[in-house]
C-alpha cells in the first residue's frame, strides 16, 4: 500500500461534491477557470510548482502543477492528465441532475466523467506535496479545460508536457466491473455540406436539386463504411437541411464521428471520406476534417504499467481488470507519442454524458490509493 494516507470514501465524495456543485460546461472558460483557481490556489499552498497556461479560442486555462521529485536527479516524471470540463450546461444541477447520494451511488453532472477521476489525481498530488511523500520520480499533474470537444487547445500542451515522461496515468472513469483502459480507438471528426438549387416544390420541381436527398444518399454510404468485425464504427448526428416543406432545400449538412482500431485504417478511412466531395448535377458537396485522436494500443510496456495497477488494487481490496475502449481520451496522444499510458483510472460507475451519470462513490478511497500508489512507485 502506498505511504500517503488519503482519507475515507466518505471525506473524499465530501470534497468532491464542491466539484461537482461547480458547473464547468466546455463553453464557459470563466466557470472553467474557477475551478482551475481552486485547483492552483490549493497545489500552490502545499509547494507545488505551478504553471498556468491561459486559455485561447473560447476556452478556459490549462494547469500544470509539479513536485520535486527525488533530490539530485534528472528522473524522467510521472504525469497524470485529467480534464476540468464537462458536457453539461448551467442549470444541469438545479434542473434535472441535483447532486445526490442514493446507497452506494453519486450522482451529479460530471461526476463520473471525469469529476472524480480529475479530483482523485489532484487529491493524490496534493496529499503527496503536504505529507513530503518521497516518489521514485517526479510528478506532473495536468488538468485541462477542453477535453469533451475534442482537446482542440490543449493537445499541444499535453503533448510538449508528455514527452519525456516515464509514463502517463489517465484518471478518466473505469470502465465495466471498475475496468482500466489499455487500448482506446482513434478518433476522426468530419463536416459535411451539401449546398444545392432552391425551387418551389410545386410548381417548379424540376429546376430544383434537393441537397437533403444528396445527403441522404452520402448518409447512407458513410453508415455503409462500419465494419464491427474490424473494430470500424460510423455515425452520422447531428443532420440539419431545408427551410419549408414547399422549398427544395438547397442546403442541408451533417457531422460524422470516426472511430478507428489502428493508425492505417485511420488514414485509410480519412482518405476515403474526404474523398466524398466533389459536384454532380448542380449539388456540391465539403467536407473537412480528419483524425482527431490517433489510436492508443496496447503494448507491453503499458501492460507491465497494468500489472503494477494491478498489484496495488488487490492490496488496496479490490480486483482491476482491464478492457479495450472505443471511446478515445487524452491518454490517446500520450500513447501514440510511444509513452507508455494507463487509462481508465478514475471512480467506477456509469452513465458517462447521460442523466443517470453517477460514481460508486464508496469506492473512491480504494481506486485513489491505486492511483496514488502508481504515482509514489513507479520507478
Amino acid at each position: 500500500m502506498p505511504a500517503t494516507t488519503l482519507g475515507t470514501s466518505e471525506r473524499l465524495l465530501e470534497e468532491l461534491r464542491l466539484w461537482v456543485e461547480q458547473e464547468t460546461p466546455t463553453t464557459d472558460p470563466l466557470a472553467v477557470n474557477a475551478l482551475i483557481d481552486r485547483c492552483e490556489a490549493e497545489l500552490a499552498a502545499v509547494g507545488g510548482d505551478i504553471t498556468r497556461i491561459p486559455g485561447r479560442d473560447g476556452f478556459g486555462d490549462t494547469l500544470i502543477c509539479r513536485t520535486p521529485g527525488v533530490a539530485g536527479s534528472n528522473l524522467a516524471p510521472v504525469m497524470v492528465s485529467g480534464h476540468l470540463d464537462t458536457v453539461w450546461d448551467h442549470g444541469t444541477l438545479a434542473g434535472p441532475m441535483p447532486f445526490r447520494v442514493e446507497g452506494d451511488k453519486a450522482y451529479g453532472p460530471g461526476i463520473y466523467d471525469m469529476k472524480a477521476g480529475s479530483f482523485m489525481a489532484f487529491h493524490s498530488v496534493r496529499e503527496i506535496l503536504r505529507q513530503k511523500i518521497p516518489t521514485k520520480r517526479p510528478i506532473v499533474l495536468l488538468l485541462t479545460p477542453d477535453e469533451e470537444v475534442g482537446s482542440p487547445t490543449s493537445r499541444d500542451i499535453i503533448e510538449n508536457t508528455a514527452r519525456g515522461a516515464r509514463a502517463v496515468l489517465i484518471p478518466e472513469p473505469a470502465g465495466a466491473g471498475g475496468a482500466c483502459v489499455t487500448a482506446r480507438k482513434g478518433v476522426g471528426r468530419f463536416v459535411v455540406k451539401v449546398r444545392g438549387v432552391s425551387a418551389h416544390a410545386g410548381g417548379n420541381w424540376a429546376e430544383g436539386r434537393s441537397a437533403v436527398v444528396a445527403l441522404s444518399r452520402l448518409v447512407l454510404r458513410l453508415h455503409e463504411l462500419t465494419d464491427l468485425s474490424a473494430g470500424i464504427t460510423t455515425n452520422v448526428a447531428p443532420v440539419f437541411g431545408g427551410t419549408r416543406p414547399n422549398v427544395i432545400p438547397p442546403e442541408a449538412g451533417a457531422e460524422v464521428d470516426l472511430r478507428v482500431p489502428s493508425i492505417a485504417e485511420g488514414e485509410r478511412l480519412e482518405k476515403l471520406i474526404l474523398g466524398l466531395a466533389g459536384e454532380q448535377d448542380g449539388i456540391v458537396v465539403s467536407i473537412t476534417g480528419g483524425m482527431n485522436r490517433p489510436p492508443f494500443a496496447e503494448n507491453g510496456e503499458i501492460v507491465a504499467l497494468y500489472e503494477q495497477a494491478k498489484g496495488l488494487a488487490a492490496a488496496a481490496g479490490y480486483t482491476l481488470p482491464k478492457q479495450h475502449r472505443g471511446g478515445g481520451s487524452d491518454g490517446n496522444f500520450t500513447a501514440a507519442l510511444g509513452i507508455p499510458t494507463l487509462d481508465g483510472l478514475g471512480c467506477s460507475g456509469a452513465g458517462a454524458h447521460a442523466p443517470h451519470e453517477h460514481i460508486i462513490w464508496t469506492d473512491l478511497a480504494a481506486r485513489c490509493a491505486t492511483l496514488c500508489g502508481l504515482l509514489e512507485e513507479i520507478d
